[in-house]
């Protein structure tokens, strides 16, 4: 089977309450449940919370519950141990054979259903490959640009020795397209369970990773991810009166 994992807890460091804040007059969470509800390959969705209001949410929407337990809902909690505790839910309490897990954020809207049947297709054809995971190009945020403050001098430097980026220039697009993981989705096969197996800094991927490439994903971590999801979904034919999926 192809179960989805949707994940999201009550607290927030970042954005209070973020995954049931109201984004064109729906809660943030239900865009990636509309997206699974419409996909293809999958076979349902379980949500992974310590939160009533998003259980109820998920409930209403027709998810199954995991009870998420306090020491994975707390502000040092990892997303990893999450995502296996998810997974061993899955296959261990209720038995199911897994032939790959879809990882969803409550906190990330920017996912259509295509996306996610077209990670299932690309793992089913490469049997190599250990995940399919969305990216998104951001090139002015590429490492050429990246700075951090010497905490001894107090000033400016380079995050990393731009000696290893050929072609730096203020033009952003001189040392190449550079993708990030946006946190919209990531399919991942039982493999990817064994996160020693896996690379930093989402060992839940494992190593061989196929691109499934999008235009401006984001998960939502401070206020104003809610204006350029808002933009995103609008962008992609929602309203607040309509989806793409009432056609």
């Amino acid at each position: 089977m192809i179960p989805v994992l949707l994940i999201g807890r009550g607290g927030s460091r970042g954005f209070a309450r973020k995954n049931v804040h109201p984004v064109l007059g729906r809660p943030l969470m239900t865009y990636p449940i509309m997206a699974a509800r419409h996909a293809r390959h999958v076979d349902g969705i379980w949500l992974s919370t310590d939160d009533d209001e998003i259980a109820a949410v998920g409930r209403e929407h027709g998810c199954h519950l995991i009870e998420r337990p306090a020491e994975l809902a707390a502000d040092d909690a990892l997303v990893e141990d999450v995502v296996v505790h998810g997974y061993r839910h899955l296959t261990e309490t209720e038995g199911h054979d897994v032939e790959a897990m879809i990882l969803l954020f409550c906190n990330s809207a920017t996912i259509r259903p295509g996306v996610l049947d077209e990670g299932v297709e690309a793992l089913r054809a490469n049997p190599d490959l250990d995940s399919a995971v969305t990216v998104s190009r951001y090139n002015e945020y590429s490492p050429a640009r990246a700075k951090q403050i010497n905490p001894e001098t107090g000033l400016i430097e380079p995050f990393i020795p731009l000696e290893h980026i050929p072609n730096v220039s203020c033009d952003r697009d001189t040392q190449g397209d550079c993708w990030f993981c946006d946190c919209s989705a990531w399919l991942l096969r039982p493999s990817c369970m064994d996160l020693d197996y896996g690379t930093l800094p989402f060992r839940w991927m494992g190593r061989k990773s196929f691109p499934l490439l999008q235009d401006a994903g984001l998960d939502v971590d401070y206020d104003y991810g809610m204006a350029q999801t808002e933009f995103w979904l609008k962008k992609h034919g929602f309203t607040e009166e309509r989806t793409p999926y009432d056609d």
